[in-house]
Formats: structure tokens, C-alpha cells, sequence
């Protein structure tokens, strides 16, 4: 609990610091010597990252609106801010609230668009009041699948499809939801469509998979794996001797 306290006072929801940190000291105050030096020591020597390293933070009261909304299935309406930066007015049948890695997010059915949508929640600005309320819809399978890779590849900044050499079988045992999606191609291939926050990353992920690829786009990986190849073969050539 006080670790949990300690950590939502730092965290991505705002609102929630002065009164996190008003438990943990009301917790302190009764818990017993062996379990209050093991607090100490979280508080000395466990660094927070900057918060503005920490992405989008959200607030408070709108997560607890959304929550609300969930719970009573009534219509919410909203105006969203895509990635792009482009503004729309929304109108959605609110389903669950996804907290993905350090962002949350709206799963839920848009109405105008009659099909189902993951927006994020620091993108959006609810309107008030709340819409009528709806029937809950059936969650198909489809749809499942379809917000999964929504809400992972929401906060990629790249984006790349590889041809990996090796079973969509043997890869999936070491690939979640977060890392990315398998389709199978074949026997012997598969297509992984994957990303990460930085060109960097995304090269060595893809290194670290322990079998052969093909990467044809973005240009910028292509170009980053090219010269790693370089550089780790270059790091296992013996220099050769100068010439006298």
C-alpha cells in the first residue's frame, strides 16, 4: 500500500498527489518498526523519474466521469484531438477505461461511425451532460483484437512490418500485444508488425528476436540496420596489421 501511495503521488493522474501523500502519512504513523524502515529505505533510495518524462498526464475528475459513464452505460460526448492534431466532436457508447503503460485510454463503440474506437484519454475533452443511456453491446472477438493493437500502437512513435524467417508458432511464445502482431505467411515465415518510441529501439527489439528478418521500410530503420550490421562485424574482424 505505501509503495503503491508513494507511486501515485508521482504519477501520470493529476489531482491525486496532495491526497496520496496525506495516506502515506497517516500509514506511517501506525506501521510497525521492521515494516516503517523498509518505507525509509523506498523513500532514500528509489528515484523518480521527471515528470515530464513520464508522457501525458490526466486528469482526476475526468477519469472519474469516464468511469462513471462506464458504469451507468450512458452516451458520452466529447471532443477528441488526434494524432495528427486534427479536432472532431464525438459521440461514443463508453465501455472500459485501458491503463497502457504510462497512458490511458477509452475503449468504447462511436456511434457516428458505427464501429469500435480506443481514444486517448489526455485527448479528449468530455461534454457535459452525459448522453442518454444504451444497451451495452456484445464485445465481438474481432473487435477485441482490433482495440488490442489499437491501444499498443497507439503511443508508437515508428511504426515498421517485418518479415520475420521463422513460424508465426515460434514467435508468438516471445510476442505480446504490447511488442507487436504475428500473421502467419507460411510454414517458415511470418509478418510482424511492430514499433517503438524511437528508430533506435525498434533496431535493437528487432535484434533481439534470435532469428533472421527482412525490413523494407521505414527508410530510417533500414538505413539503422544496415550500419549496425556494419558495426558489429567490424567489432569481430581482427584489425589488420599496418604495413611497414
Amino acid at each position: 500500500m505505501a509503495i503503491g501511495l508513494r507511486t501515485a503521488a508521482g504519477g501520470t493522474i493529476t489531482g491525486v498527489e496532495e491526497t496520496s501523500l496525506r495516506a502515506l502519512a497517516k500509514l506511517e504513523q501506525v506501521l510497525p518498526a521492521r515494516l516503517r524502515r523498509r518505507v525509509d529505505a523506498l523513500k532514500q533510495y528509489a528515484v523518480a523519474v521527471p515528470r515530464d518524462d513520464l508522457g501525458p498526464r490526466v486528469d482526476a475528475d475526468t477519469l472519474s466521469a469516464l468511469a462513471a459513464a462506464c458504469r451507468d452505460h450512458e452516451r458520452l460526448r466529447f471532443d477528441y484531438r488526434s494524432h495528427d492534431g486534427s479536432e472532431s466532436r464525438r459521440e461514443v457508447e463508453p465501455y472500459r477505461l485501458v491503463n497502457w503503460g504510462r497512458r490511458w485510454y477509452l475503449v468504447g463503440f462511436d456511434v457516428e461511425r458505427a464501429d469500435w474506437r480506443t481514444f486517448r484519454v489526455d485527448r479528449l475533452r468530455p461534454r457535459t451532460p452525459t448522453g442518454p443511456r444504451f444497451i451495452p453491446r456484445d464485445l465481438p472477438e474481432e473487435a477485441v483484437d482490433q482495440v488490442r493493437r489499437g491501444v499498443s500502437s497507439a503511443a508508437w512513435r515508428y511504426r515498421a512490418q517485418v518479415v520475420v524467417h521463422a513460424p508465426a508458432e515460434q514467435l508468438i511464445e516471445q510476442i505480446n500485444a504490447a511488442i507487436g502482431t504475428i500473421t502467419p505467411v507460411d510454414d517458415t515465415h511470418c509478418l510482424l508488425d511492430t514499433g517503438a518510441d524511437s528508430i533506435e529501439a525498434l533496431a535493437v527489439h528487432l535484434g533481439l528476436l534470435g532469428v533472421d528478418f527482412t525490413v523494407t521500410e521505414p527508410a530510417e530503420l533500414v538505413e539503422l540496420v544496415r550500419t549496425l550490421a556494419g558495426r558489429y562485424h567490424r567489432a569481430t574482424t581482427k584489425p589488420r596489421p599496418q604495413d611497414t
